[in-house]
């Protein structure tokens, strides 16, 4: 990740400025839940894509940091309303906005942040940026609902799985790549190239998260915790599609009834990886990586195109 940032850094340490401007707001709460929001602020990796994406297609320019602001802000909009909606009271380690500040405003400020996206765009006449990030958020919602659809029903197959993860994570990310090209380039042929890159990567990064689940390293959530809510995954779907009908039975009844059992969950994640469920998803991962890396290469090696590519390795190599 050095690489990279030594190729935007200045980029992201100006992007880190005007996304503070861009979040200030008159109201003296929502000023202080912005500054708590921006200390906690992940790897950014999304601004990234979005830098490199625009560098790799032309120069950077004010639409790209607007562009690249519109991302985190509908990408944090919807981190902050996934806690409300799970729950959820920590994120990232520390605490979430619903368990500090309650649901209410934890709603109101995901809306806020929302807005602030949309009049980014809309005042600066950025269409294109608006309509392929409204359009991600589409499908991040549908995306959602459908999993929860057949998470009760416990009837994922392995085209629903990569369905979901399509419009839940791979549309965000893919949806950043465009609108970094196109700020740069103008040019509907690269945007879509570069739509394309992102949904590769979308995709291989979100069987990361769901493999973690599978292993023991230190990765901030509990191994586990899929199985607990239901969440099916491609290693359990491929190991419920190879087990015989006793042992699949076994691990639905387990998913059913005993998926808060120590004892259980252990069995479902042993059963998974003596079926081949974890290499197979492993091999589906390293799969989407390298198409992505087969996109990339259509353009001439240079500084941006190798950490764009480190990039890319590390959402499939990275240990959290």
């Amino acid at each position: 990740m050095d690489f990279v940032k030594n190729i935007i850094g200045k980029e992201l340490d100006t992007f880190e400025k005007k996304f503070s401007d861009a979040v200030r707001s008159k109201t003296p709460l929502l000023d202080r839940i912005m500054k708590f929001i921006i200390k906690r602020k992940g790897k950014q990796l999304r601004p990234m894509f979005v830098f490199l994406s625009a560098k790799l297609n032309g120069e950077i320019n004010e639409s790209t940091y607007r562009a690249a602001a519109l991302v985190e802000l509908l990408h944090t909009a919807t981190l902050v309303h996934d806690d409300v909606v799970d729950e959820s009271m920590e994120r990232r380690g520390f605490f979430s906005i619903n368990a500090i500040w309650k649901n209410k405003i934890a709603v109101l400020v995901g809306d806020y942040l929302l807005s602030k996206g949309l009049l980014l765009s809309t005042e600066h006449d950025d269409f294109k940026h608006l309509h392929l990030l409204s359009e991600a958020v589409k499908q991040m919602s549908e995306g959602e609902l459908l999993q929860m659809e057949k998470s009760r029903k416990l009837n994922l197959d392995e085209d629903i799985y990569f369905e979901i993860i399509k419009s839940k994570t791979a549309s965000l990310l893919s949806s950043a790549c465009a609108v970094g090209a196109y700020s740069t380039s103008k040019d509907e042929n690269k945007c879509d190239k570069m739509k394309l890159f992102g949904e590769k990567v979308g995709i291989a990064f979100q069987i990361k998260d769901d493999l973690f689940d599978y292993g023991n390293e230190n990765i901030g959530k509990p191994t586990g915790n899929d199985i607990k809510e239901k969440k099916i995954t491609l290693p359990l779907i491929y190991t419920l599609n190879k087990v015989d009908k006793t042992l699949r039975r076994r691990i639905i009844y387990i998913l059913k009834n005993e998926n808060k059992k120590a004892d259980s969950i252990k069995f479902v994640i042993n059963s998974v990886e003596e079926a081949g469920g974890i290499r197979y998803a492993v091999e589906k991962m390293n799969a989407y990586r390298d198409e992505a890396l087969a996109i990339l290469y259509e353009y001439d090696e240079s500084p941006v195109r190798n950490a764009l590519e480190e990039l890319v390795r590390y959402t499939t190599d990275r240990k959290y």
